[in-house]
């Protein structure tokens, strides 16, 4: 009779999950449907954020290769499209259509520093919608990496409620009874924090590079208008 009460004792982590109550298995499902969505976002960031780099390197090979802004454009337009390529065009498409008009008024300071100022919004406008689209999903990570936690605790207090409502059943309070129920518990706990942690790693270091990536877009900006204020655009 000993030797089979020490048979069905858990040995092992996984023994523990496999003989864990109902609400314990709920929850570590749903922590690994976290898990699998966590780790799909982190690997399709750092997919997204490699692209724009490529794009970015290929693009300012190509900008440096040009003997001026309107060369640049036309060299640019072949490549695949990118977030660069989208803010020059708006660039030169702003310097097309509205620049000239508004140089043939009759105050051409005036005008001049209307057309700056017109393109600074142009280019702000660019820039929020690019981080924007780079930004998206971001969020999920965090919001997985502080939930997560609060769903192992939620399975650790029902593993602990179930666990004393054993002994209760059974009148033994010895710490052979109390042991696996507690350890039971515990593993909702552990795969909570699991989750959260390369969760919560990820999203700092997107939020960082997300950061980094809107600097480049806005020093870019200013790069082709002080181009074109060289070649007499503005």
């Amino acid at each position: 009779m000993i030797l089979q009460i020490s048979r069905a004792i858990p040995t092992t982590p996984w023994e523990l999950v496999l003989t864990s109550n109902f609400a314990t298995k709920i929850v570590l499902g749903v922590l690994g449907l976290f898990s699998v969505v966590s780790w799909f976002l982190i690997v399709f960031k750092w997919w997204q954020f490699r692209r724009i780099r490529r794009q970015g390197d290929r693009f300012f090979t190509e900008m440096e290769r040009s003997a001026n802004l309107q060369e640049a454009y036309h060299a640019v337009m072949k490549l695949p499209p990118s977030p660069y390529s989208r803010m020059l065009r708006e660039g030169m498409n702003f310097f097309a259509d509205i620049a000239p008009k508004v140089r043939e008024g009759p105050d051409a300071a005036t005008a001049k520093k209307t057309q700056v100022e017109v393109l600074k919004m142009i280019f702000a406008k660019e820039i929020a919608a690019e981080r924007d689209l780079m930004s998206r999903f971001i969020p999920w990570l965090a919001t997985i990496g502080s939930v997560s936690p609060l769903m192992g605790l939620l399975g650790t207090v029902l593993g602990v409620m179930d666990a004393f409502i054993g002994i209760s059943t059974r009148g033994s309070g010895n710490i052979s009874a109390v042991a696996p129920g507690v350890a039971e518990a515990l593993v909702t706990t552990v795969a909570g924090l699991a989750v959260a942690i390369p969760a919560v790693m990820a999203y700092n270091l997107l939020v960082s590079r997300l950061t980094l990536y809107a600097g480049e877009l806005e020093g870019f900006a200013y790069e082709v208008m002080g181009t074109m204020a060289r070649e007499g655009k503005l």
